[in-house]
């Protein structure tokens, strides 16, 4: 209906002017006392004939207008025609639409160009800085001093920054590295866990891991760095106290710390990207990409993550591990 009111607004002026002309001729044959009949078989015919020249426009306005809808809903590189023209308009239209076309190809064509050289630049860099770091660390390994423990602390956090770093870069990238398998969360805990061991020890912060031996299908580095960014962010607000792993209820794993915890107004905002919060500010160094990472990876491993939390009490974050989404697939 809505279509047929356009198609009758568009054609108002056709169908007015074969009303008109019905009308002066009709007067015309009124004023020439013609039979009734000359008049009426000549105007029904013009009738019928012009609702027929108007159903078969109609369905084929109709038809072009479905059409359209249907390339509407494809993306430019998906538009390879256009339905065919009917007018001088059109046809301008249409070498518009594909001139337009043609510039959008072209610049997405170099905008992918320079981000894939940027990605590349920067997924070098990463790798390059990460031989140095291991070198420094075997050097330090040897001297069992309150300095070198603190400077293999903070190669291990530079580390972070730059498994970070290549976490972001390889997110939006069209080539995917996931390798989805079974594995139990334990062994995936554990190896997380150990990474941070030195800083349990030095900070003295104590470590409550209850085994959850519970098996899901993930992929096991970016399911690792999502417990790592977990645990780090744990670590980093955490000045004393536990930090507790368990599993409350079936498939809901908890990273539970007692740290200085988020403040109510941030937190429905901690999962933006570069959105640091209150803490963000008192700590300079965040960089509010680590739980905006976090639920990047977790939608794409079809985990739900969550976070309950209270200035200076702590927080809990909850990663349901059901994978709802996979089971229904």
């Amino acid at each position: 209906m809505k279509f047929f009111k356009a198609y009758l607004k568009e054609k108002r002026i056709v169908i007015l002017t074969f009303l008109l002309f019905s009308l002066i001729f009709s007067i015309s044959f009124f004023l020439f006392r013609l039979p009734i009949e000359a008049v009426l078989y000549p105007t029904v015919l013009c009738v019928l004939l012009g609702i027929v020249i108007i159903i078969i426009d109609y369905i084929k306005m109709k038809a072009k207008h479905n059409e359209l809808l249907r390339i509407q809903s494809l993306t430019a590189d998906m538009i390879t025609y256009f339905p065919k023209t009917d007018s001088i308009y059109e046809d301008d239209y249409n070498e518009i639409l594909k001139k337009l076309k043609t510039e959008v190809s072209n610049l997405e064509h170099y905008t992918s160009t320079k981000y894939n050289d940027m990605i590349d630049y920067y997924t070098i860099w990463a790798h390059q800085i990460k031989t140095p770091i291991a070198s420094m660390r075997l050097t330090l390994q040897n001297d069992d001093s309150t300095l070198s423990r603190t400077i293999i602390s903070d190669l291990f956090r530079i580390e972070q920054y730059v498994e970070m770093v290549l976490a972001f870069l390889r997110l939006d990238s069209e080539s995917s590295d996931y390798v989805f398998k079974e594995y139990n969360i334990d062994n995936i805990i554990k190896k997380s866990v150990k990474k941070f061991s030195s800083e349990f020890i030095n900070r003295k912060i104590s470590l409550d891991f209850k085994p959850c031996d519970f098996k899901i299908i993930t992929d096991e580095k970016w399911f690792a760095f999502v417990i790592e960014q977990l645990l780090s962010n744990a670590l980093k607000y955490t000045k004393k106290g536990t930090i507790k792993i368990c599993m409350p209820q079936f498939g809901i794993l908890c990273i539970e710390d007692t740290g200085i915890g988020i403040s109510n107004e941030d937190l429905p905002r901690i999962f933006e990207r570069g959105y640091t919060g209150y803490n963000g500010r008192c700590d300079t160094h965040s960089s509010g990409l680590g739980l905006y990472l976090c639920k990047r990876i977790c939608n794409n491993l079809s985990i739900d993550i969550k976070v309950e939390s209270k200035p200076d009490k702590g927080s809990k974050i909850f990663l349901d591990l059901s994978q709802h989404k996979i089971k229904y697939e």
